[in-house]
């Protein structure tokens, strides 16, 4: 049977991430009959563009993880560098093989002993730390680069969206929106 391998090893990873969820983070396979596609959720960083964002994205697994990684696609709108318009993240972990460009290094790239949490982890790290020589969103790198009050502002709009949150209601009540927003890590 294909991807029994994968199948125990990504249920072992469901049972430590269960077991001690990191905070703001939470992953889990979407139903007990598909262990190799997973729901996502994440606050975004503290201190970085997307800090009080609540993301979500889908992991998919192939039959042969974690020999081969999966593919991150953002559910929640994001616009970032790193991002593919269709959301699909562009990090040097989830790439496989070695790079003939030789851009990145064989230690950036996928291996075996990375995990869901390593993943997540990384993927925060690269919002609060976009990669603009390398971009998957030419337009958003070059905001980034050259107009990084324009990005900020699109980054807003896409947080305050994912949120469900008017405009009108930000203005009117600005701080209790960002304190409840940044305690939206107790609801994972």
């Amino acid at each position: 049977m294909p991807g029994v391998g994968a199948m125990k090893r990504l249920l072992r990873e469901y049972k430590e991430l269960s077991r001690s969820p990191p905070d703001g983070i939470a992953a889990a396979p979407v139903s007990d009959s598909n262990v190799f596609q997973w729901k996502v959720a994440m606050v975004g960083p503290e201190g970085s563009d997307y800090e009080g964002a609540f993301l979500t994205a889908v992991l998919d697994f192939p039959h042969n993880y974690p020999l081969a990684p999966p593919t991150m696609t953002f559910t929640t709108p994001v616009w970032h560098p790193n991002v593919y318009p269709s959301g699909k993240v562009c990090i040097s972990i989830l790439h496989e093989g070695t790079d003939a460009s030789g851009y990145e290094s064989a230690t950036e790239r996928w291996s075996p002993i990375q995990s869901v949490l390593s993943i997540v982890l990384s993927v925060l790290s690269m919002l609060a730390d976009p990669n603009d020589e390398s971009p998957a969103n030419v337009d958003a790198a070059v905001e980034w680069r050259d107009n990084r009050p324009a990005f900020r502002a699109r980054v807003k709009a896409h947080i305050e969206a994912s949120l469900g949150l008017s405009p009108e209601l930000l203005r009117r009540y600005p701080a209790s929106i960002a304190a409840s927003a940044s305690s939206t890590s107790s609801l994972l």
